[in-house]
């Protein structure tokens, strides 16, 4: 059992609690403890502090402890904890934004995830869905993993899940701004709804595929 000092809890630690809060939409006192989150949870095993933590800890204002533990960067957000939940409290959204306040601070945890993260959301940005040739290509040179899943490359160019061609959407603008838009409340902690497009020259629509069969890729 871990001992904690919540003396050490400070105002400003409350405060970017709350910031939390407000960015994800979601109160963690609605939390109980009852664990389901955590007995539910795919990633549970690999998490140094598990889901059930997570929120006692934001419940306790123990802002510095949430911020370097690597649960919210090993969270595959499946929503699989939030459709658990009989308080229905969406962790799967306070686990993303401890992910923000942790970037905002200059922290990532697991490096690998942050890269990932960052690649394939600058890949949806550019042509408005994924370019598996891309996303596998830049985050093996940016982490450092060069030959990792290469062994797989015949057979996804067999299967034509990959190839030499780029897979777009028709209006990429429009996927642009809306990426923009969440990545700008993400960086500020807002919780502004988000607006997405409603006019026909707004589509999202996916162009043609490119070439047959190619596809886009508890605090104790």
């Amino acid at each position: 059992m871990t001992t904690i000092d919540l003396s050490e809890v400070t105002s400003a630690d409350l405060e970017a609690v709350s910031q939390i809060s407000r960015e994800a939409d979601v109160d963690p006192d609605d939390c109980y403890q009852c664990g389901k989150c955590t007995a539910g949870c795919p990633m549970a095993h690999e998490m140094d502090l598990v889901p059930r933590q997570i929120i006692r800890s934001l419940q306790l204002g123990l802002y510095r402890r949430v911020l370097t533990a690597k649960s919210p960067w090993v969270c595959a957000q499946c929503q699989v904890c939030s459709v658990r939940c009989p308080q229905e409290v969406r962790i799967a959204e306070l686990m993303l934004a401890v992910r923000h306040a942790a970037k905002r601070e200059g922290l990532r945890p697991v490096r690998e995830t942050d890269i990932f993260d960052d690649i394939f959301v600058s890949n949806i940005r550019s042509q408005g869905r994924n370019n598996e040739v891309f996303l596998a290509a830049f985050y093996n040179l940016q982490s450092g993993h060069l030959v990792q899943d290469v062994a797989n490359v015949p057979a996804m160019v067999a299967r034509g899940m990959i190839g030499p061609r780029i897979n777009h959407v028709k209006d990429k603008a429009a996927v642009r701004r809306i990426v923009d838009k969440v990545l700008k409340k993400g960086s500020s902690g807002s919780s502004d709804s988000l607006d997405t497009p409603s006019s026909p020259s707004s589509s999202v629509a996916p162009s043609s595929p490119s070439s047959p069969g190619q596809r886009d890729g508890d605090a104790q």
